[in-house]
C-alpha cells in the first residue's frame, strides 16, 4: 500500500471520528446536566438526513443544510420540554427506558413514511471534486465535512467557555444544587442543551445523507459508537469527547489502512475496554456528585 492510499484511509477513519463527535458532543451535554441517557439521539441524527432528502428539491442542499438542523433542534425542544423533563430527577434507567422507546417510535415512523429500502442523496455538484496536494488527492466533499466539524467544536467550546450561557451550563454540570440556591433556573438552560445537543445530531444527518445510505435503522447504528466514545473522554469533559472522537477515528482508519477492515469496529471496543480498564472514569472524565 503506498503512503498516499494509507493515508487516505486513516482520514477516513477520521470522517467517522467526525460524525461520532457531532453525536457524542450532544449525548454527553444532555447527560451532564440533565441526567438522560439519550437513547433516541441516533434517530434526530436520521431524521436530520431524511429531511434532507425532503427539503432539498425545494430549497437546495445549502438551505438543508441549514433548515434540517433547526428543525430537528425545535423537534427536540418539544420532545425536552414534554417528556424529558419528566424524568430529570429520577433514576437515570427510566429515562434510558424512555428514549429507548422514543427511538424505536421514530425508527418505525420513518419506515411507515419512507419504507425501509435505503435511499441515495448525490453530493451537490458545487462541492464535488478532488483535492490534489502533491500526490495525494482526497474528496472535496470529505474535507468540507472535516472542515464543518472543527468549526462546530470550536463554536461549541466558546458558548460552554466564554458565554454566561456556558457558565451556568458548566455550573449545573458539577454542582446543580448550588445553581439553584442562588436563584437560577436550569430549566431553560436544559431546553437550550437539548436543541444544541439534538440539533447537532441532526447536523450530522445532513451532512453524511449525500456519502452514506439513508434508511430507518441509520440511527440504531450510530448510537452506539456514539457512546463508546462518551465513554471513552469521560462525562462531564467537552474536550475528553473530542479527543475519544479523534482516537476512535484514527484507531478505525489505521485498521482498515492495514488490512484488518473486518475488524475496524471490533477495535474502537477493544479500546474502550483499554481505557476503562486503566481510567474508569473516561480519559478526562470528572466527578459528577448527582450519580455519585
Amino acid at each position: 500500500m503506498t503512503f498516499t492510499l494509507f493515508l487516505q484511509q486513516v482520514l477516513n477513519g477520521l470522517l467517522d471520528g467526525v460524525y461520532y463527535l457531532l453525536i457524542a458532543l450532544g449525548l454527553s451535554l444532555i447527560f451532564s446536566l440533565g441526567g438522560i441517557v439519550n437513547l433516541a439521539h441516533g434517530a434526530f441524527y436520521a431524521i436530520g438526513a431524511y429531511l434532507t432528502l425532503v427539503l432539498s428539491p425545494y430549497i437546495g442542499f445549502g438551505g438543508s443544510f441549514v433548515v434540517s438542523p433547526v428543525a430537528v433542534a425545535l423537534l427536540g425542544v418539544l420532545i425536552e420540554r414534554v417528556l424529558f423533563t419528566r424524568f430529570y430527577r429520577t433514576d437515570p434507567i427510566y429515562s434510558l427506558l424512555l428514549t429507548f422507546g422514543l427511538a424505536m417510535v421514530a425508527e418505525q415512523a420513518l419506515r411507515m413514511i419512507f419504507g425501509a429500502p435505503p435511499l441515495s442523496y448525490s453530493i451537490p455538484q458545487a462541492l464535488r471534486g478532488q483535492v490534489f496536494i502533491g500526490d495525494f488527492i482526497y474528496s472535496f466533499y470529505r474535507s468540507i465535512l472535516l472542515l464543518v466539524a472543527v468549526a462546530c467544536v470550536a463554536a461549541l467550546w466558546f458558548l460552554l467557555q466564554k458565554t454566561a450561557f456556558g457558565r451556568v451550563v458548566r455550573a449545573g454540570v458539577q454542582n446543580p444544587d448550588m445553581v439553584g440556591a442562588l436563584g437560577i433556573s436550569l430549566q431553560p438552560y436544559m431546553s437550550a442543551v437539548a436543541a444544541l445537543g439534538i440539533g447537532l445530531a441532526g447536523l450530522a444527518g445532513v451532512l453524511l445523507a449525500p456519502i452514506y445510505s439513508v434508511h430507518p435503522a441509520m440511527g440504531a447504528e450510530i448510537i452506539t459508537p456514539a457512546f463508546v466514545v462518551v465513554v471513552i473522554g469521560g462525562l462531564g469533559s467537552f474536550w475528553g469527547v473530542v479527543v475519544a472522537a479523534v482516537l476512535v477515528g484514527l484507531v478505525k482508519g489505521l485498521m482498515v489502512a492495514f488490512g484488518y477492515s473486518a475488524g475496524s469496529t471490533a477495535a474502537i471496543y477493544l479500546l474502550m475496554f483499554l481505557v476503562l480498564l486503566f481510567r474508569p472514569r473516561g480519559l478526562f472524565g470528572e466527578r459528577i456528585t448527582r450519580f455519585e
